[in-house]
């Protein structure tokens, strides 16, 4: 039977309490001079030491006073009410969703992959408009700009008081969820190279090393016509489980594209929801959970809409951070090393998750279960990897992470330094120190009360989305998950910024194109 145990605690037992201690006696002394304050009971023999104060956590500085200045004068306002809040979430994803519903032959949109999903096939038939694609970016950006303020507002309404039915947000995102699988992905073609890759492993070739310009046909292929042309010669670079998802999609969708596509975005939907519903049952405030995760819109534009695998990193993340955290037994750590190992065979980046999970047992000593869940999770991954396509498919990932995407610091590193081997190689050296170091600044502006598993990977994989040379919106997937289960904090509003940021520069993943994409059979 499980052992239930509570979440470790961040330094709340210190040798420094006695300082702390004086601090606040000089305070009050300061304050009140006059005022001598009574003397501490003498502790009886025998009895329990008195608990010691908890380590503050870092200050923000200037920026962090002159942001909390700004929202606690906007959160007072009328925007932080529900009404407005939920109707500006619901403005941003109707944006975007109305630019997959515009994605017509001959030439869809800028912002999504040429293909025709059946809601997208039904307004065509229904005479939807063709968007410019000037007309098809300025929707986006102002979608992604109202979904940034209405989540806003929402996390203000909730910090005023009002608390939705967490169970009813739920099914309300569901049923949205149910129907935007059914829309052309926007924002990124990244769905169309999961469904290429995957017509790839279901011909018999491995996709780690057949290019998507090889299928037969070569570029007159209908698998290949969807990939973005700076894609067509880049082999797949997700992990087995990944390509697993990625062929059975395809099985599915045989030699139409459309349908390999919908069989994603349905499977990604169903991931996403799935995550929101762990966090429901385990959040310590479902509310503010829900609100964070499945009624969240930016996060339903970048992994719903966008269709990302993303979605599938988070499940198998909080599924482990929550055994993890919950559970001691043997078999627990075995299925907790399982999880973690599934998550790295979709990406290698779930490697931040085993680090966060690794960091309170090295905290307590508990050497047994580190010990189980890292072996467990080390055999996992290589088995996933050799009994698979074999190690050939860890090349590409190498391969890629020597890419630096525009715009980033790297890229001014490069512009000034130029792109050779050495530069790369410095980059390469350089990134994760900078990352580890914004990591524990991150870290320690936590409370020093919150679950340690929690804080140190929504510290990790925040500080990775703002430090690493490549970085994409749907990658702050995690750091999200692990955000909606701590309490309020300042790191909301930075990890709100930070994803729409990157979501206003990156939106743009799609490709003009002339291929005929047919009508819906």
């Amino acid at each position: 039977m499980a052992v239930m145990v509570d979440p470790p605690q961040r330094d709340s037992a210190d040798e420094r309490s006695a300082q702390a201690a004086t601090a606040e006696l000089r305070t009050i002394t300061t304050i009140a001079p006059a005022v001598v304050p009574p003397a501490a009971p003498a502790q009886a023999p025998g009895s329990p030491p008195s608990p010691k104060l908890a380590e503050p956590p870092i200050p923000g500085g200037h920026v962090e006073a002159l942001m909390g200045r700004l929202i606690r004068v906007l959160a007072h306002s009328r925007l932080a009410r529900p009404l407005p809040a939920v109707t500006l979430s619901a403005l941003g994803l109707a944006g975007v969703a109305f630019v997959g519903l515009c994605a017509t032959a001959p030439r869809p949109s800028v912002a999504t992959p040429p293909v025709l999903l059946p809601l997208t096939s039904l307004a065509r038939d229904l005479g939807a408009p063709h968007l410019p694609d000037i007309l098809a970016n300025l929707i986006m950006y102002a979608s992604i700009g109202l979904s940034c303020l209405g989540l806003a507002m929402m996390l203000w309404a909730n910090s005023r008081g009002w608390s939705p039915n967490p169970r009813r947000v739920f099914w309300t995102a569901a049923g949205a969820v149910a129907v935007l699988v059914n829309i052309t992905p926007v924002g990124s073609s990244d769905a169309a190279s999961y469904a290429t890759y995957g017509r790839i492993a279901a011909l018999g070739y491995n996709p780690y090393t057949f290019l998507p310009a090889d299928l037969p046909g070569g570029k007159n292929n209908p698998y290949t016509m969807l990939v973005s042309p700076q894609w067509q010669h880049t082999p797949s670079v997700y992990g087995p489980v990944a390509a697993w998802t990625h062929l059975l999609a395809a099985q599915i969708g045989g030699a139409k594209p459309w349908a390999t596509i919908w069989v994603l975005m349905i499977m990604i939907g169903a991931a996403f929801l799935v995550t929101g519903y762990v966090l429901l049952r385990t959040a310590a405030d479902p509310v503010r959970a829900v609100l964070l995760w499945v009624a969240n819109p930016l996060l339903i534009t970048e992994l719903v809409i966008g269709g990302h695998m993303d979605a599938f990193v988070a499940l198998f993340a909080i599924a482990a951070i929550v055994l993890s955290r919950r559970c001691t037994t043997v078999w627990h750590d075995v299925l907790v090393g399982l999880l973690v190992g599934a998550a790295l065979g979709i990406k290698v980046s779930a490697g931040f998750v085993a680090l966060g999970i690794a960091i309170p047992l090295m905290h307590d000593r508990a050497w047994a279960r580190l010990v189980r869940i890292a072996t467990v999770a080390a055999a996992t991954t290589l088995g996933l990897y050799y009994f698979s396509y074999g190690f050939v498919a860890l090349k590409p990932v190498a391969n890629a992470s020597t890419m630096v995407i525009s715009p980033t610091v790297w890229r001014v590193v490069e512009a000034i330094f130029g792109h050779g081997h050495l530069v790369t190689t410095v980059i390469g050296f350089t990134w994760p120190p900078l990352m580890l170091l914004l990591a524990w600044y991150l870290y320690n502006r936590l409370s020093p009360d919150v679950p340690t598993v929690v804080a140190a990977t929504c510290a990790l994989t925040f500080a990775w989305l703002l430090v690493a040379p490549w970085s994409l919106p749907w990658y702050a997937s995690v750091a999200w998950v692990a955000l909606a289960l701590l309490p309020r904090n300042t790191l909301t509003r930075w990890l709100t910024l930070a994803t729409a940021t990157l979501s206003l520069l990156h939106f743009n993943g799609g490709h003009p194109t002339n291929v005929p994409v047919g009508p819906m059979p």
